[in-house]
């Protein structure tokens, strides 16, 4: 699928996803690990802060020449804008609302020297909750229509205090029937815990400094097995559950509503507003609606 990216209707860049090398971020919201009922699986894991993310995790990785140590299944494209497929003999389900940043990536021989942000977009990192799984990326594809990313990117104009981002919140909504009920708490995107070049330092020594232990996997092993893509996409934390969203997870005819907005010109009652009234197209807005369904149907 390829995509062109840009705020306002005008053209960027072009994209293509299937390229891109995914991952998602552990624990980058303090509280999230805790209602999800993860936290007990990174007790042993080690960070230099107490409020540092816990780890990097693969979503979907370009296939290269060799792939002796990265599983098969991250091969397999993920992401669908419209539709989510229930995973076969699950019954948890959760919605993960999340800012993504598509980075252009620099290497110097097998490591990522650096990581340069382009445009940010609404991601759905939807999560099994289930008991067993030894690694966090068990946990996220199941396949073809697992994941989202929303179609309308905005350009990162300073990744840093001042720039763009520190004006957008995240907001997160399910859709049953005629309803909408708040799923994640209204946040603002600058309040992750590691954020601009802190982030930034922390992905890249993630990327190739992590071990397999734990739910951790070698991301740098899996990076070189797929040829060092050249551009990254990161979903960089989920928000915190509302009561709602902690307690109720996705059925099939639910829809998946994960929103990015400017805060200084839309107030998160006019978000519920528009979110009730299905309004939310707007080129300052970057939103990803997914219906959840069965494999077999035809969104």
């Amino acid at each position: 699928m390829r995509r062109v990216m840009g705020l306002g209707g005008v053209k960027t860049m072009l994209i293509e996803l299937e390229k891109i090398a995914c991952f998602g971020v552990a624990g980058n919201f303090t509280g999230h690990l805790e209602q999800a009922g993860e936290d007990k699986d990174f007790t042993k894991v080690k960070t230099a802060e107490a409020n540092a993310p816990k780890a990097v995790f693969p979503t979907y990785l370009p296939r290269g020449s060799s792939s002796a140590q990265t599983p098969d299944f991250l091969h397999v494209y993920p992401f669908d804008e419209y539709s989510i497929i229930f995973p076969e003999g699950e019954d948890k389900l959760q919605i993960e609302p999340e800012c993504a940043i598509v980075f252009d990536v620099d290497w110097q021989g097998n490591k990522v020297l650096s990581l340069t942000p382009l445009v940010f977009s609404a991601s759905n990192d939807c999560s099994i909750r289930k008991q067993g799984a030894t690694k966090i990326s068990q946990k996220k594809n199941w396949g073809p229509s697992s994941k989202g990313f929303a179609a309308n990117h905005i350009k990162i104009d300073h990744f840093g205090p001042g720039g763009i981002l520190d004006r957008y919140r995240i907001a997160s909504f399910l859709v049953r029937g005629d309803q909408v009920f708040p799923y994640g708490e209204d946040s603002a995107i600058k309040d992750y815990s590691y954020f601009y070049d802190k982030l930034n330092a922390w992905l890249i020594n993630r990327f190739n400094e992590q071990k397999d232990e734990g739910p951790a996997e070698n991301i740098n092993a899996y990076l070189n097995e797929s040829e060092r893509p050249t551009r990254f996409m990161v979903s960089v934390g989920a928000t915190r559950y509302t009561d709602f969203g902690k307690t109720n997870f996705l059925k099939v005819g639910d829809y998946a509503l994960v929103v990015l907005y400017p805060g200084d010109v839309y107030s998160p009652s006019e978000i519920i507003h528009r979110a009730v009234r299905d309004n939310l197209e707007e080129d300052d807005i970057s939103v990803l609606r997914q219906e959840i369904i069965v494999k077999g149907e035809v969104v």
